[in-house]
């Protein structure tokens, strides 16, 4: 006789990372387009895997196994389900790793000019070698921002905006005045676009805040500001790390088990959103290579352009930065035409 064990599943949590550059219409941010049928059809369409891949550190997928629980990619992020009955512990945390697989992924990506370095240092009196990779956010269920409330409750694993400062270099997001502004050049004074008039109307983009300040051992001189501590479940490629936690202390929204340790009935969906750059677009005769038009303004990167833009769209493989010594004044796309 042939014994058969059934279990049922539920679903403990889902991410979803959504880059702008495949959804945005122009201009018009993905979540302000007005055409619902279009909205559903373009995130239907959607697939982040030619361009980001996400795998369980070690210690994450030993974790889940030993929890009962389960890791699916999807084309949108992943999700993680739970046996019905099984009991997550209120501290446990799972980490996930997000690489790059195309390289134009950091000519259409906003805030990937700041160089990902790694350096080590020697600690004597552990005689231990620290690592270190700079500028590499970590996006958290205990520091994401929300938009909305109840049912319209959108939940990001990026932190909330600050105002500008003097340390925000180019394509850095800030708030001023209420509304979402993008640097365009370095600081001192640096020029800024608004992407929208209301900040809280708009996702919560990964932006320069996501990177957390390091804090080195005594001892060590000279390690980077900001980034991550390299382990052995860090591989040098990582470009973001993903980090959640069973239980959020002060917004309950963000845990993903309820009171008894169990999968909540309505699970948890995190959004990850990823800024298109928007660059200068210059205009240059092949022919003659003289510059034909240089628009006043930046304009986004997006696959899909609008309805009403006639000119030719600039490829993601060429863009520029032009700099005045080594501040970066613009970015700058180059469009060759007839």
């Amino acid at each position: 006789m042939i014994e058969t064990i059934k279990r049922s599943y539920k679903l403990l949590f889902e991410v979803r990372l959504l880059h702008h550059y495949w959804l945005d219409e122009g201009s018009t941010v993905f979540d302000l387009m007005t055409d619902i049928a279009k909205k559903g059809a373009r995130l239907r369409a959607y697939d982040r895997r030619p361009f980001l891949e996400v795998t369980p550190t070690g210690a994450t997928a030993k974790g889940l196994q030993a929890l009962n629980c389960v890791y699916k990619d999807t084309a949108q992020g992943f999700l993680v389900a739970t046996a019905g009955t099984q009991v997550i512990p209120d501290d446990a945390l799972f980490e996930f790793i997000v690489t790059v697989n195309h390289s134009d992924f950091f000519n259409y990506t906003a805030l990937t000019l700041a160089p990902q370095k790694i350096s080590g240092f020697y600690s004597q009196a552990e005689d231990k070698v620290y690592r270190y990779k700079e500028n590499v956010p970590v996006l958290s269920n205990l520091t994401g921002a929300s938009r909305g409330a109840g049912s319209n409750k959108t939940l990001f694993l990026s932190s909330r905006y600050t105002a500008l400062r003097p340390i925000d270099k180019v394509e850095s997001l800030v708030v001023i005045g209420g509304a979402l502004a993008q640097l365009t050049s370095d600081p001192p004074n640096p020029t800024t676009q608004q992407i929208g008039a209301q900040a809280s109307h708009l996702p919560v983009f990964v932006h320069q805040d996501d990177v957390p300040a390091i804090v080195a051992p005594a001892g060590i001189v000279g390690a980077p500001e900001r980034g991550i501590q390299l382990s052995g479940d860090s591989p040098d490629s990582v470009f973001a790390l993903i980090r959640l936690s069973a239980l959020r202390a002060d917004d309950n929204d963000f845990s993903f088990i309820d009171g008894n340790g169990l999968a909540k009935k309505h699970y948890p969906v995190f959004q990850v959103r990823f800024k298109n750059r928007s660059t200068i677009r210059r205009y240059i005769n092949t022919r003659t290579g003289a510059v034909v038009l240089t628009e006043p303004g930046p304009l986004p990167l997006t696959y899909f352009m609008a309805p009403t833009e006639t000119k030719q769209k600039p490829s993601e493989h060429w863009v520029t930065a032009e700099k005045s010594g080594t501040k970066i004044t613009r970015l700058i796309s180059e469009i060759f035409v007839y």
